[in-house]
């Protein structure tokens, strides 16, 4: 059977707590639904245990263990949304660039794009039916093993995101080395943005087909762009990327699902955000809820952004936190989520106070409004 008629058959389990997905379409819920980047992670002994098997690529491309992973958060807290195991860095490696995890050091290129001439290496017709089948397998799996408790998210990175990425060849404070391309190289810059933005329209598309029931799309570095080169380099193109899931989606006779974009330290451009084509934006925690209802209106559901550290807190302490995010941000239109990842070194006691307050409070606000 094909990855595409595994959708079509409607043989996935029927849904039983569909709030996240109501939150994300903006009806009515009865309470705040949660859940939180890197919920899959190292903060989990079993995760830790999971993964000492192989190296983590490796685990990305074996479907059975990245659906062990993506369900193990769910054991433990009562989330409302799975969001696959996998990493953004899979989409270079389709183009063809190696990238390895170095312990310690985190994602590595050991031969980055340097010079513009460098794109002729690239594969730019990426069949992402061959070469990243091992998401869309590990997704219709995840999708079979949750037996319909919570909805399934998908992801990817940005373009923007991604080329940067592949220019500074790993993590960067400054991103000084893929945004001296932007000012040098600027007609090369979207030629690769355009490069990256086709295969992950594609690789989106195949996330739905392949049973993913929400789309999140991660501008993790759009807070080392201002304002004009946020509209030039990042905002275009993910306005493509929306529309052109949605039309392909369509065309294909595959269900739409609601997409989030989650554009850090973006806040500069949060009007534009809410108006490029998602039906939630995802903030992180240098925003004020107050503002960002300002400047987003009721249009789009908001999504964050407590600040991942605040769960180093006392457990007491978490929950006054969530309750004043949770009266700040009110419980329609709103998915709780932290404002980044959360880190290795987290309690997941801690991570057990965030989710059952923000259900807890939200309940109680719901009531008596």
């Amino acid at each position: 059977m094909e990855r595409g008629d595994l959708c079509r058959s409607k043989d996935f389990p029927a849904l039983k707590n569909d709030t996240f997905l109501k939150a994300a379409w903006g009806e009515v819920t009865d309470y705040v639904p949660v859940w939180c980047m890197r919920q899959a992670g190292r903060y989990l002994p079993e995760f830790r245990e999971t993964r000492a098997t192989q190296d983590f690529f490796t685990t990305c491309r074996t479907p059975a263990i990245c659906c062990e992973l993506t369900l193990q958060p769910l054991r433990r807290f009562p989330l409302d949304a799975a969001i696959i195991f996998s990493d953004i860095l899979v989409i270079p490696q389709a183009l063809g660039m190696e990238v390895t995890m170095v312990p310690g050091k985190g994602p590595t290129f050991p031969d980055p794009l340097n010079e513009p001439a460098d794109l002729e290496k690239l594969n730019e017709n990426v069949d992402v039916n061959q070469k990243l089948a091992y998401v869309f397998q590990a997704i219709t799996l995840t999708r079979h093993k949750l037996n319909g408790d919570v909805p399934l998210i998908g992801f990817s990175g940005a373009p923007w995101t991604l080329m940067a990425y592949m220019i500074e060849g790993g993590g960067s404070n400054t991103m000084s080395k893929a945004k001296r391309w932007l000012y040098q190289h600027p007609l090369v810059c979207h030629k690769l943005l355009k490069i990256l933005t086709n295969v992950i329209i594609n690789y989106l598309v195949g996330q739905v087909a392949a049973g993913a029931q929400a789309l999140q799309v991660f501008e993790s570095h759009a807070g080392h762009l201002g304002y004009e080169q946020f509209r030039e380099f990042s905002l275009p193109y993910l306005r493509e990327i929306a529309q052109q899931v949605k039309e392909k989606l369509k065309a294909s006779a595959i269900n739409q699902v609601p997409m989030i974009v989650f554009a850090k330290d973006a806040h500069y451009a949060l009007e534009d955000i809410s108006d490029s084509g998602y039906e939630v934006v995802g903030l992180d925690w240098t925003i004020q809820p107050k503002i960002a209802r300002e400047k987003t209106g009721r249009k789009v559901t908001l999504q964050g952004n407590m600040d991942p550290c605040a769960l180093y807190a006392p457990k007491d302490k978490i929950s006054e936190i969530v309750k004043k995010m949770i009266e700040e941000f009110g419980t329609q239109r709103y998915i709780a989520n932290l404002g980044h990842g959360m880190y290795p070194d987290m309690d997941p006691e801690h991570v057990a106070t965030f989710v059952e307050s923000v259900h807890m409070y939200s309940q109680e606000k719901r009531k008596n409004e």
